[in-house]
């Protein structure tokens, strides 16, 4: 191949831009140029007036200096459009008017269906795992999961200092909409007493009584993680957070409405309700997991992950995605990846519940 394109598609995750680094080096090693499309999938549609918004040859020196920046250089979107067969084929038309003879799509399942379903009509694709969800089945880790995992531990501890200071439960809100990942890596690392994650149904009243055990044993500052997925799936046994705040609270009941959905405030709300004696406070990290530099495990990841998507467009090898089993980086099909199913680790989980 002579050129070959890259593109960060679905939500930015530390190591996207580092991912790019590593595809620049080694298309330049095999004297291949590339091209760096930009916001995603959208880039492929031309929809921008000037065709330097939408596709930019990424010389050597120009990306050079981002692989320790934050975010993503080439931007990302998600393009609904390009869940039409019509629109897909369009993608692959500007493709080949381009010279583009392969993609590497660094993203997550949705950018993964995106490329095989550009595969399906002619266009080689490898997939680089790139979701700090770590919700791809195939493989142990994606690209952005451990520097979230590192950022939402430095904050959880900063937050339990304080915990201790002033004898408070601390509710933290870390992200995962399907998957419980980061939330369950936090709470090993940083001793945190309760896990909430959206693969198991909780009990606001189990966890009440489980701090006021805490609480009776000495530990007034007990941390409570939980993901964000929790909330918006509402995956909790039967708990009217309207009715029960605004029967203890009028002033609260005359600001929300009934069906007040449950989220990491309510909750520590609640919370301070339930348990006697409980000063609940809640914090949601929210984007500072997506804006980090990567760390070494990301940086790495990326290195390989690069060279090895080069590599295998330049030995011919498509619809494949790259990913880690047993520390090691490997390859798969794209379909076969997709298929698989997300297992959680419920033993971790029950432990951490447990201590």
């Amino acid at each position: 191949m002579h050129r070959i394109g890259v593109l960060t598609s679905g939500g930015d995750a530390p190591g996207m831009n580092a991912a790019v680094v590593s595809v620049a080096r080694f298309a330049a090693l095999y004297d291949m140029e590339l091209v760096g499309i930009k916001r995603g999938y959208n880039g492929l549609l031309r929809k921008r007036k000037h065709i330097e918004d939408d596709m930019e040859i990424l010389a050597l020196d120009t990306v050079l200096d981002i692989a320790d920046q934050p975010g993503t250089y080439l931007r990302t979107a998600r393009c609904i459009e390009f869940l039409n067969p019509d629109v897909r084929e369009f993608a692959v038309r500007n493709l080949r008017e381009m010279e583009i003879e392969g993609l590497i799509v660094i993203g997550g399942d949705g950018s993964f269906n995106g490329a095989m379903a550009l595969c399906n009509l002619g266009m080689p694709c490898i997939g680089i795992p790139g979701t700090i969800d770590n919700d791809l089945a195939y493989t142990e880790r994606s690209l952005g999961y451990d520097t979230a995992v590192n950022v939402c531990v430095n904050s959880v501890r900063m937050i339990r200092a304080t915990s201790r200071s002033h004898d408070r439960v601390a509710v933290v809100e870390v992200m995962g909409r399907n998957c419980g990942d980061i939330a369950l890596r936090t709470a090993m690392c940083t001793g945190s007493e309760i896990l909430i994650v959206p693969e198991q149904t909780f009990n606001m009243y189990q966890i009440a009584n489980r701090i006021e055990s805490l609480m009776r044993d000495g530990d007034t500052r007990a941390t409570v993680i939980v993901a964000e997925g929790v909330f918006q799936n509402q995956n909790m046994e039967p708990f009217d957070a309207y009715e029960y705040l605004s029967a203890r609270d009028p002033e609260w009941g005359k600001k929300h409405s009934p069906n007040q959905p449950l989220d990491s405030h309510t909750l520590a709300k609640a919370l301070r309700y339930m348990v006697p004696g409980c000063e609940a406070r809640s914090t949601v990290l929210g984007y500072i997991q997506r804006g980090s530099a990567p760390y070494a495990e990301d940086a790495a990841f990326a290195f390989e992950s690069g060279a090895l998507a080069v590599k295998l467009l330049k030995d011919g090898i498509q619809e494949q995605v790259i990913g880690v089993r047993n520390g090691k980086v490997f390859f798969m099909p794209i379909r076969e990846a997709l298929g698989l199913k997300p297992k959680f680790d419920k033993n971790l989980y029950d432990l951490i519940n447990a201590l």
